[in-house]
């Protein structure tokens, strides 16, 4: 599937789960240890377009999401944002959006996960933009530890 005329990994990040309505990916920016995105699987323009089924589908992924990242890297609290502005930055002028949520763990103090420090400097406040990086072998070991607590 293409999102704004690029492939959806370019765009949410690497695949961690797959359900009958959406998918769980982690965001290619780690600035919060296991910052991902949530992507219904159809086009949809509002959240008052989901279906029940799709609304009970996703209450059960944030819940399983966030028991997950509680047992994968303990954060202290949970931030989820659905903002879908990039929908109308597309080089055709087509309004086309993707209903998905952000979802940023948030951590008080440094977090350690395979020898590499995550910090998060605006803790107590809406989280920063600013990128983060991380080598392919420390995504997959972070979907590792995701995917075993799902």
């Amino acid at each position: 599937m293409k999102y704004e005329f690029r492939e959806e990994k370019n765009v949410y990040g690497d695949l961690i789960f797959e359900s009958k309505f959406w998918k769980l990916f982690l965001a290619p920016s780690q600035r919060y240890l296991g910052t991902s995105v949530l992507a219904l699987k159809r086009e949809v323009m509002n959240l008052r377009d989901l279906t029940s089924q799709e609304w009970k589908e996703f209450s059960l992924i944030v819940k399983n999401t966030e028991i997950a990242m509680n047992k994968s890297f303990e954060p202290d609290l949970y931030n989820w944002a659905c903002f879908k502005n990039a929908a109308y930055r597309n080089e055709s002028g087509e309004i086309k959006a993707q209903i998905h949520w952000h979802l940023h763990p948030r951590y008080k103090d440094p977090v350690i996960f395979e020898g590499i420090e995550f910090t998060d400097p605006d803790f107590g406040y809406p989280p920063g933009l600013k990128e983060k990086t991380i080598p392919d072998e420390l995504r997959e070991k972070i979907i590792i530890h995701i995917r075993i607590n799902f």
